[in-house]
């Protein structure tokens, strides 16, 4: 992929108890695509074999002996990468490569700051839903967070979304999200300091093997939405909070940090 001024892209894949065989294949095709600086997997508690296998692959790894959460895994990706770009995309590979492409175009154009795949766009593509409890879920979770939160998508949730270097490193310090939830945490907050947000149609295959648990994910989503809201929402009315603290985010995770 040639970018615009040569334009440098670092891919973040968390993967906990990935499927190799997929894991790998995607890994072949990003390479191929997007011809990103780096890749960098962060996985969590994995086998001795699950890290031999990724390390025939030109990629970075990171390993976690315990399982972080899927947002603590993103997030250190992205604080670890030195590009221009910071894109994430879920192990399972639901959001094809060729997806990635246009979840960058808008950043690469300079059009957005924050780049979002949406699975809810009009013109999105779906190859395999999801099962019907999820899809139920799902929507009643999007049309909740619309009504609550100060940032509006369709989407939050999509497991594919991209942010410039300068971006993150204003938005990263508001968020705390160490699972699921930190999909919508990143959108809202990105919203809330005053980013244009660009959401993406792709095209998208559901895998049930992944390791989303309908009802339990559920749960989560909906306990952190609220304090979620309430954290951006402080975002969104307070001046000090439009990127200027852009400070160090090593113990961001740690119990009883706040923003207040």
């Amino acid at each position: 992929m040639t970018t615009e001024m040569s334009t440098s892209i670092g891919v973040v894949i968390p993967a906990y108890e990935p499927d190799l065989s997929l894991l790998t294949d995607y890994i072949s095709n990003i390479q191929s695509s997007l011809s990103p600086e780096i890749i960098r997997i962060e996985v969590d508690s994995p086998s001795p074999e699950s890290v031999d296998i990724l390390s025939e692959y030109d990629v970075d790894i990171s390993v976690s002996p315990d399982r972080r959460g899927k947002g603590a895994a993103v997030m250190a990706g992205f604080d670890a990468l030195d590009t221009d770009i910071c894109l994430f995309t879920d192990a399972d590979g639901s959001v094809p490569a060729s997806s990635l492409k246009g979840i960058l175009q808008p950043i690469l154009e300079s059009t957005a700051h924050v780049s979002i795949g949406s699975r809810r766009h009009p013109d999105s593509i779906i190859v395999n839903h999801q099962t019907i409890l999820r899809r139920f879920l799902g929507d009643i979770f999007a049309r909740g967070a619309r009504y609550l939160l100060p940032t509006q998508c369709m989407d939050y949730q999509c497991g594919a979304k991209a942010v410039t270097a300068d971006a993150w490193s204003s938005i990263g310090h508001h968020c705390y999200e160490p699972g699921f939830a930190w999909d919508l945490e990143f959108v809202s907050v990105a919203g809330s300091l005053g980013y244009n947000i660009s959401e993406v149609p792709i095209t998208w295959e559901d895998h049930p093997d992944s390791s989303v648990a309908p009802i339990s994910t559920s749960i989560e989503l909906a306990t952190a939405l609220i304090d979620v809201k309430r954290r951006t929402d402080a975002i969104a009315v307070s001046p000090r909070y439009h990127g200027v603290e852009t400070t160090d985010k090593s113990d961001r995770l740690e119990k009883g940090w706040d923003d207040d």
